[in-house]
């Protein structure tokens, strides 16, 4: 795919997702943009650009994994530098959205930082926002200004139905009640049976699951989240669905988050593969379960997307390509 008639598109990458951005880039037939971040002896950061941005449509591209305040408040310093350099508008491209866990109050005397941080990036100088399976969809009421949510679900409906053949009778499995709307959509989509597991948790980084709801017996398990943190949650669920008769159990998340004690739980549990997006980089960090790992990139995804943004074209037909929903 070529959009060599974007000559007033510039894209530019965070250190966070210089390699996704390169892809989004090389999948568009554009060069990335040329700018840089460099860090002072005191941990204080600049960005500096080194080409010229002023009437330009700008995009720039950073997740926001660990860690999270760094590569927020780059992104922030990114958006600022645009806005500086008169960019004709700047849209922060987010693939994974941080403090999106933190979208309500709970409990008394606690903050609501998903959107502080939807504060930040307006005030930053953001003309618009695109995001990727956000943790709580109701994020996109925190801006006041637009933001496109983005599904990584084609990516991951396009390598199910890839592998299809060897998966044999298929159930998708919710490990929590509220990933209820998920599987259903992958239900949906992928004909399949849904099954729901009944989780308490004990602590914030524990979990226990007790009931299932469903059969499961000599099925392949089909687990789809919005991202793996801990992996307390998804390997509680796959021990229960393998003593509940399941002949396979395949986990998926678009966010490879992965901290803690995530990487020995997936090394230990009986997951016979973990299929995960590039939102966030693997790498080095996970080489424990490399044999169970499959990545697939959002990158063509995201340039779609990016390419609609610029020309003005219908983002929420992407929705519709190869999936039956909208979450």
């Amino acid at each position: 795919m070529s959009y060599l008639d974007n000559n007033d598109i510039k894209i530019f990458a965070g250190r966070a997702s210089r390699e996704l951005a390169e892809g989004i880039c090389k999948h568009m037939g554009v060069a990335l943009g040329q700018g840089h971040t460099e860090m002072f002896p005191d941990g204080e950061i600049i960005v500096k650009l080194e080409e010229d941005v002023r009437g330009r449509d700008c995009f720039v591209i950073q997740s926001t994994y660990h860690p999270v305040n760094a590569h927020l408040m780059e992104l922030l310093i990114f958006i600022d530098c645009l806005k500086r350099a008169s960019a004709r508008r700047i849209t922060a491209v987010i693939p994974y959205f941080g403090y999106a866990r933190q979208d309500r109050k709970d409990e008394g005397r606690t903050p609501i930082t998903a959107k502080l941080v939807a504060n930040l990036i307006t005030t930053a100088g953001a003309n618009r926002v695109l995001a990727l399976d956000l943790h709580a969809a109701q994020i996109q009421g925190f801006f006041d200004i637009p933001l496109d949510h983005m599904l990584a679900m084609p990516v991951f409906v396009e390598y199910i139905r890839s592998i299809r053949d060897t998966l044999g009778e298929i159930v998708l499995v919710s490990p929590d009640v509220g990933n209820v709307k998920t599987a259903n959509m992958y239900a949906n989509v992928l004909g399949g049976e849904l099954a729901i597991i009944d989780k308490r948790r004990k602590s914030g980084s524990e979990v226990e699951s007790v009931n299932i709801i469903g059969d499961v017996k000599d099925k392949t398990v089909l687990m789809f989240d919005d991202m793996i943190s801990t992996a307390g949650t998804i390997c509680n669920a796959a021990k229960l669905v393998m003593a509940n008769g399941a002949r396979d159990v395949i986990a998926a998340a678009t966010h490879p988050v992965l901290v803690g004690l995530a990487m020995e739980r997936l090394q230990e549990a009986p997951i016979s593969q973990v299929i995960v997006s590039d939102t966030i980089p693997c790498g080095a960090r996970c080489e424990k379960i490399q044999d169970k790992l499959k990545v697939l990139s959002v990158a063509p995804l995201i340039g779609e997307a990016i390419h609609r943004i610029h020309h003005h074209q219908s983002v929420s037909a992407l929705f519709r390509r190869g999936t039956s929903g909208k979450r």
